[in-house]
């Protein structure tokens, strides 16, 4: 009997329609007569999704009594006695109840599957086993119901159910998941924005995983050897050499670039087993690749080239990282090398990046002079092949070709020099004209053995190869000095083009252009320094590197910049050439350090600008808003003191509240301002130490009229590490606001919960909202949004709010309240070592 499909639809999160999306598939599969059975479904009092189950054959359930209570679950050997075609068996990741056929549904799932029944189930990302500390860490609930990846995996098909988090937020607070008195816990908790756009994102990543396993599967089948590039796949080639960890961090960062990207390192060894790597290096390489979420591999090829870019497409790759060889110059006429070599035969579906390496601790700028470009090695092989080459050449042509005739002997020493031309320069290649001409004129000219030449022929022929070998040495230098000095301008372009478009965008920092030219010159330490005029000691204005120089006569290399600045260096002595960028960097810098200082000027003024406005914003909410309770005060006093009016008891009352009244809210008033100046002036200083959020917010909600909020503070909270009398005037100030704004009739929510290392105090209200664009500007201090009334307040408490909030380490915003208001968040931190216990979903949020 062939073995039944499985079908899975996975949900991004609780809600978002699995089960009704997996009732529709039952629809369509019945109208077109297919034998499709209801196993199990829970429906979760959700009326659309109850309604979907209208005209479905439902198999009944079996009964299971446990611990004096009664539970349905799935009757697996009703379901093959009935043996449909295709069956429904909702939340697969379900435990079922002890004394079932199976611990897990799954398991259930498995028998029909076995029994050759097509299953479709449902399943939410946050129950995949593998994912079970990512849920965690993101949600602060532990899942206790999972199933394992490769039950999912092995599934015929998948299917993601998917819903942004705005739209599922919604549909909760329209009561389509879960009932109303669970909404305002579930939308403050687990179905928090931030915790489902996460939820999202590892759904899509998971299912991205599949699918690629499915086309690599697809490509398999159908031999398909060109590069589909579906993601980015990045392949770095390794030699076993230290160079390799340098490769593998480059392309993590390619792959951090573009959503999905994977890195794999590759190393291809002989067949022979002879290699020169250090396994050691290889064992270090394969950690830091899977440190950084990339794979190791290990290939057998003799061809390297061809082995490396079969593997890439083998495994549908988009790039190979390769580093820059490491032979020597010579070496290069046994052929081009990997790099090149895997570059030409790439073709167009393949990017290749040669990285380099070897440079990395000598600078990155410009060429070195001449000597030091050829290295001192390469200069001596110049020496030794111009001055010895032709003693060797000499001592070979007398004993095993002397008659090789004298125009041949000749071309063979000026190919000696030729070879000494290119390998040191000019000065070995004179070497090896001269030394050449004395040997061809001893050994080769009659008469041999002397210094004489008989034949005049042989005179012209000497003359001709001393005048070839010289032109030909000056030559080859000449091309190797015009290659250098093109390189060098080059680099000089390069630099100043770097310098231009920086002045342009006014990016680089001072610290970050000294250390761009410590880097180019390869100098130990870069410092500008500067002084007011000629008599005052030098001030180091920045620097990078360890010793800087404390005065410009410390340094190896100092270039002034004006009369009163100059950039100086430690390290070596540069040539002169050098110069010339070296004081195009210098003026840089003092640009650089003249921006940085007109920056700081224009915070300072737009410091002392926001000061003069919250002062002219001050004299106006003491020239109206203060004097407002002081004048009701004045008329109530003046009234009771008046002998022209004799006041009834109940007139005197209504006097007295009026004052009481005043005074409480003129003492509100001044309070905000006397702590909006000490948030202005920096002198709040918190006393922060454990506290208990339900000693301290309900403290706060002395303010407002009993019957305005509704309290919802758990006492397994964690404890808090705050000020408490900041806390408590924060959550003040916040709850009036909200109080203020609230129809008639509803209560502000305050409610708490506590998410890893943070707890969040949430107040709820259903007033008229604020829009998107101003919600921050309603924390700035002396805002009041829509048509409050001059009166009402001097619009201080929400910035006083969000001042001490700050104060103590937390955050306050605002979020929009689901079906309409303004929810205030404000959170703080947990006190340390308090671990919140972690609460369970509400009910139904699993599966």
């Amino acid at each position: 009997m062939a073995r039944g499909k499985l079908r899975i639809y996975l949900g991004a999160a609780p809600g978002v329609g699995k089960t009704y999306a997996m009732l529709s598939e039952a629809h369509r599969r019945i109208e077109r007569g297919t034998d499709c059975v209801v196993a199990f479904v829970e429906h979760h009092h959700r009326p659309r999704t109850e309604v979907m189950l209208h005209g479905l054959e439902q198999i009944p359930r079996k009964e299971i009594d446990y611990r004096d209570s009664t539970f349905t679950e799935m009757d697996v050997d009703a379901v093959l006695r009935r043996a449909p075609t295709v069956a429904l068996v909702d939340e697969l990741a379900h435990t079922n109840v002890p004394g079932s056929r199976n611990t897990k549904r799954w398991q259930d799932v498995e028998e029909l599957l076995a029994a050759g029944i097509d299953v479709i189930s449902t399943v939410n990302i946050q129950h995949l086993e593998s994912l079970g500390d990512v849920v965690e860490s993101i949600t602060g609930v532990r899942q206790r119901e999972t199933v394992p990846d490769e039950v999912v995996r092995r599934a015929h098909q998948i299917e993601l159910v998917d819903m942004s988090p705005e739209a599922l937020r919604r549909r909760m607070a329209h009561g389509n998941i879960y009932k109303p008195d669970k909404v305002d816990a579930a939308l403050s908790n687990y179905f928090r924005p931030g915790n489902l756009t996460a939820l999202r994102e590892l759904a899509l990543l998971w299912v991205a995983d599949r699918v690629d396993a499915y086309l690599t599967q697809y490509r398999s089948e159908h031999k398909v050897s060109a590069i589909w590039g579906s993601r980015e796949r990045i392949v770095v080639g390794l030699t076993g050499g230290p160079e390799g960890r340098t490769l593998i961090r480059r392309a993590a960062r390619l792959a951090e670039k573009g959503a999905g990207g994977e890195v794999m390192a590759v190393y291809i060894s002989r067949s022979d087993g002879l290699t020169a790597a250090s396994p050691k290096e290889l064992a270090v390489q394969r950690t830091l690749v899977e440190n950084l979420g990339g794979t190791f591999h290990q290939v057998v090829g003799e061809d390297i080239p061809a082995a490396l870019l079969d593997f890439a497409r083998g495994v549908n790759a988009t790039q190979i990282v390769l580093g820059v060889s490491r032979r020597k110059g010579w070496q290069y006429v046994f052929g081009p090398g990997v790099g090149a070599t895997v570059a030409r035969d790439s073709g167009l579906d393949l990017d290749v990046h040669l990285i380099t390496h070897d440079e990395a601790g000598k600078g990155r700028g410009l060429p070195l002079p001449r000597g030091a470009r050829l290295g001192r090695s390469r200069v001596i092989w110049g020496w030794l092949v111009g001055v010895l080459g032709p003693a060797l050449l000499t001592g070979l042509l007398t004993t095993a070709a002397p008659d090789v005739g004298l125009a041949n002997d000749m071309l063979l020493f000026l190919t000696l020099t030729v070879a000494a031309a290119l390998l040191g320069g000019l000065f070995p290649a004179l070497a090896s004209a001269v030394v050449g001409s004395l040997l061809l004129n001893w050994y080769f000219t009659p008469p041999v053995h002397t210094l004489t030449i008989d034949d005049p022929k042989n005179i012209v022929a000497i003359a001709v190869f001393v005048g070839v070998a010289v032109s030909v040495a000056s030559v080859v230098d000449l091309a190797a000095r015009r290659t250098h000095q093109a390189a060098r301008l080059r680099a000089e372009a390069e630099i100043l083009s770097f310098l231009a478009g920086n002045v342009l965008r006014g990016e680089t920092t001072l610290a970050a252009l000294l250390e761009r030219v410590r880097e180019t010159f390869g100098m130990e330490s870069v410092a500008l320094l500067e002084r007011t005029d000629e008599t005052d000691p030098w001030t180091c204005a920045g620097s990078v590197g360890p010793r800087p120089a404390e005065n410009p006569e410390d340094a190896d290399v100092d270039v002034p910049v004006g009369d009163h600045m100059a950039l100086s260096l430690r390290g070596r002595v540069l040539p002169a050439s050098d110069r010339r960028v070296l004081a195009a960097f210098a003026a840089q810098a003092a640009v650089v350090l003249d921006r940085q200082r007109l920056r700081r000027e224009a915070d300072r003024a737009k410091e002392l600008a926001e000061g003069n406005r919250i002062r002219t914003a001050l004299l106006a909410a003491v020239s109206h808003d203060l004097r407002t309770p002081l004048a009701g005060i004045k008329a109530a006093v003046s009234s009771l003191r008046s002998d022209d009016v004799e006041w009834s008891e109940e007139d005197q009352a209504e006097l007295l509240e009026a004052i009481e009244e005043g005074a409480d809210r003129l003492d509100h008033v001044v309070g905000n301002l006397l702590d909006m100046s000490r948030l202005q002036t920096g002198t709040v200083t918190p006393i922060i130490r454990e506290s208990d959020l339900d000693e301290v917010v309900p403290m706060a909600l002395g303010g407002v009229p009993e019957e305005s909020v509704e309290l919802d503070i758990p006492e397994t909270l964690p404890m808090v590490h705050v000020d408490r009398g900041l806390l408590e005037r924060a959550v003040a100030n916040v709850v009036e606001n909200a109080v203020k704004y609230s129809p008639e009739g509803q209560k502000v929510l305050v409610s708490a919960s506590a998410l890893a290392d943070r707890v969040e105090i949430r107040v709820v209200d259903r007033g008229p909202g604020v829009p998107d664009e101003a919600k921050d500007r309603i924390f700035e201090p002396f805002q009041r949004y829509g048509d409050s009334p001059r009166g009402a307040g001097v619009g201080l408490g929400l910035a006083v709010a969000r001042g001490f909030t700050e104060a103590i380490g937390g955050t306050l915003h605002a979020e929009d309240t689901p079906g309409g208001g303004l929810t205030m968040v404000l959170t703080v931190r947990t006190a340390p070592g308090r671990r919140p216990q972690q609460p369970d979903l509400p009910v139904a949020a699993s599966p």
